[in-house]
């Protein structure tokens, strides 16, 4: 294992059916003001949000209400939150939804008392918090991105066209997280499915980088392993507890940074995928499933070893026999094979992208230099025209 680093992880987690109730151990520790952030309202439909309201009130808190967060959150709604947060002094803004209400809270937290352009400042020039931020916690009700227990937040700027990440430093991560599996329940096929996806994307950007002999790659091909048995289940019954929690446990570990230690990582499917957002708002974990198989495909060749090795341990391919090339290219063919039995979208046109967006999606793609080739806008070009 190469490389010298440093691994923190602040969040403190609580995973069970009954981890919503561990909210009054952390709420003590902030003031009375706590700004509620939620999405478009199924949490009001399926009952989680009167339950934390409840908990809220029991335990003496002020609620500034913030729901109608979007997936894909976009700088404006950012700073509608800001906003609304400055109004209400908030002491912590709680974030209950998936992963677009968690990066959405983390983007508020240090912009609250930033006095500087947050975009350019955070996500064009990608510096760090030198303002107080205002806390977060999570409560989790989609998995997928992991950002639970990260720094992560991707936020979109439909008027540059532009939808970016930026990864911030411990102090930012979320205080707590609430993981119940059955909040997911609830949650449409579609939804569920884009962020088993999701899971396992983040994995391969971290798996998918270095030669060296890594303990990060073999926890990663375990967790890949787990991620394919549970996906496999939840697709047949959604209710499984069984599955639903380990695949909730896998989203976090998939991004906890933990991985990504030794690695160089690569995140170029991720790259793509945002772009491909920026311009047509779908779904994230779609956005990187249709973009995937050309992207692979088209990196194989400098990668093939680290390529084979993944056909093997995690998808059981038998090398006898055949070549380190052919073994490698008939793992992204049983990948490939399983992504479409999972229902998952393997073209760009299936999510509204048309051709005369190539050139903005091109030009939109933030090119990253930790996987196996660092690509230049023809490649960027080659891999988005074969995904449509």
């Amino acid at each position: 294992m190469n490389g010298n680093f440093t691994y923190c992880n602040p969040t403190k987690l609580y995973f069970g059916v009954d981890a919503l109730e561990n909210l009054c151990l952390e709420l003590p520790k902030y003031g009375k003001n706590v700004m509620l952030s939620y999405g478009g309202g199924s949490v009001k439909r399926n009952g989680i949000y009167e339950k934390v309201v409840a908990l809220l009130k029991a335990n003496g808190k002020n609620i500034i209400e913030d729901g109608g967060v979007m997936p894909n959150p976009t700088i404006e709604r950012v700073m509608e939150g800001v906003g609304r947060a400055r109004m209400g002094k908030a002491d912590l803004i709680l974030a209950v939804g998936g992963g677009s209400v968690c990066d959405y809270a983390k983007a508020v937290s240090v912009s609250v008392n930033c006095e500087e352009d947050i975009w350019e400042k955070y996500f064009i020039r990608f510096e760090d918090v030198d303002c107080a931020i205002v806390p977060v916690g999570c409560v989790l009700t989609m998995v997928g991105t992991g950002s639970e227990m990260n720094g992560g937040s991707v936020i979109t700027n439909h008027r540059e066209k532009l939808k970016i990440g930026h990864v911030f430093g411990e102090n930012v991560f979320p205080k707590f997280a609430v993981l119940n599996p059955e909040f997911t329940f609830t949650l449409p096929r579609y939804q569920m499915i884009a962020g088993i996806y999701d899971i396992m994307s983040h994995i391969l950007e971290q798996y998918f980088s270095g030669t060296d002999d890594n303990t990060s790659d073999y926890i990663a091909e375990g967790l890949l392993r787990s991620l394919i048995h549970s996906a496999d289940i939840a697709a047949e019954d959604p209710l499984d507890y069984e599955a639903r929690s380990n695949l909730m446990w896998t989203a976090t570990w998939a991004l906890n940074t933990l991985i990504a230690k030794g690695k160089t990582t690569d995140w170029m499917v991720h790259m793509l995928g945002q772009a491909v957002g920026a311009f047509t708002d779908a779904t994230h974990g779609m956005t990187l499933s249709a973009v995937t198989m050309p992207y692979y495909r088209y990196i194989l060749p400098y990668g093939t070893k680290k390529f084979a090795r993944y056909a093997v341990n995690v998808w059981g391919v038998n090398e006898a026999g055949k070549s380190e090339t052919a073994v490698a290219y008939e793992g992204l063919e049983r990948m490939e094979a399983w992504m479409k039995k999972l229902g998952l979208v393997m073209d760009l046109t299936s999510l509204g992208a048309t051709k005369d967006m190539l050139d903005g999606m091109v030009k939109s793609t933030l090119i990253m230099d930790g996987g196996y080739k660092v690509m230049n806008e023809k490649d960027i070009r080659a891999v988005l025209s074969a995904s449509f």
